[in-house]
């Protein structure tokens, strides 16, 4: 009998701060007109000093585990995808797994940029389909903000703070985990790279002083690079689930850009209203913003059941992917 892998539970943890686009005025050469314009984003979340990735994921976890119905006892594995984790090691995975109280279950980073959630629900998919596991908690979260150039007008207005997580199960009703599609071209990683602080490059008095452990991204490349990817990433995840463009209910897309979102819903034939749109609350989270996207959409009754809906999502590595996800009657 063929197994399945359903999205059981959604939930998702944001910090109290709003950086407002007016208050960026105070700090760069901006304007409020100019970052809605080209972005989308009004407003973003900011972590304090004393909040680290993990923190945002246990609080997020903690919310998802509760709509699945799970206890710490319940949950067979945990995986965070997140370019920010608390330390180089141990294990971001292993801190929040320890926080929630979970039995010495395998916990894993992995470093997949802003596609860092949809790369952990296939892994999860994979896992519960060939029978090793049957209960996986997926995390994508980052603090972007705490490697962000503050200097740097063009990609400091972008960034936000959050955690976005999934409790992923062998046992519906849910989200069936359908067909699906990642891929990456390292050979232009360069162009969205933090491009100190690891072997290539350590921590040194100059790597600080060039502000080389902050984001650095050559924006119009990115762009182009994201709407290709993305809508292909679409395309052949329904080709892989056998679904056509018409069956299609529902978008939910990486929110780095209200135009990339624009382009992909084109590229599939969707109307506005099919097109679950966040970015102007929390601006780019990087791996958290699609399961935030999800869990809010979810939680508003804006994807009820039975519905069809595609995620899409491009980043740091190059990397991107795409997902069919079927909601089910009795979600």
């Amino acid at each position: 009998m063929k197994r399945n892998a359903y999205i059981v539970g959604t939930g998702h943890y944001a910090p109290e701060r709003i950086l407002t686009n007016a208050d960026l005025e105070k700090i760069v050469d901006t304007t409020d007109e100019w970052i809605t314009t080209r972005t989308g984003i009004k407003e973003r979340r900011i972590a304090d000093a004393e909040t680290a990735t993990s923190d945002l994921c246990v609080a997020a976890a903690r919310i998802a585990m509760d709509d699945a119905g799970w206890k710490p006892e319940d949950v067979q594995c945990l995986i965070v995808g997140t370019v920010t984790p608390d330390y180089p090691f141990p294990a971001t995975a292993a801190i929040v797994a320890d926080r929630l109280g979970l039995s010495h279950v395998p916990a894993y980073d992995f470093e997949a940029g802003c596609s860092g959630f949809i790369y952990g629900l296939i892994q999860a998919k994979a896992f519960i389909e060939s029978g090793m596991l049957d209960r996986i908690i997926v995390i994508g979260s980052d603090t972007l903000t705490r490697i962000t150039n503050w200097t740097d007008r063009t990609t400091c207005v972008l960034f936000g703070d959050g955690a976005g997580v999934a409790a992923v199960s062998s046992q519906g009703p849910g989200g069936l985990l359908g067909g699906w599609h990642w891929g990456s071209d390292g050979s232009v990683g360069h162009m969205l790279a933090q491009e100190a602080g690891g072997s290539r490059k350590p921590a040194s008095h100059e790597t600080v002083d060039a502000n080389e452990h902050t984001i650095s991204m050559q924006g119009g490349e990115i762009f182009k690079h994201a709407v290709r990817a993305m809508r292909d990433s679409c395309y052949l995840a329904l080709e892989s689930d056998g679904t056509p463009f018409d069956k299609v209910d529902f978008l939910i897309s990486h929110q780095a850009n209200l135009r990339i979102i624009d382009a992909t819903a084109r590229a599939l034939k969707l109307e506005p209203e099919q097109v679950y749109v966040n970015i102007h609350k929390y601006g780019n989270t990087s791996g958290a913003s699609i399961p935030i996207a999800l869990d809010e959409a979810l939680k508003e009754g804006t994807i009820t059941p039975p519905k069809t809906v595609v995620l899409a999502a491009f980043g740091a590595g190059l990397t991107w992917a795409g997902m069919i996800i079927r909601w089910e009657t009795g979600n």
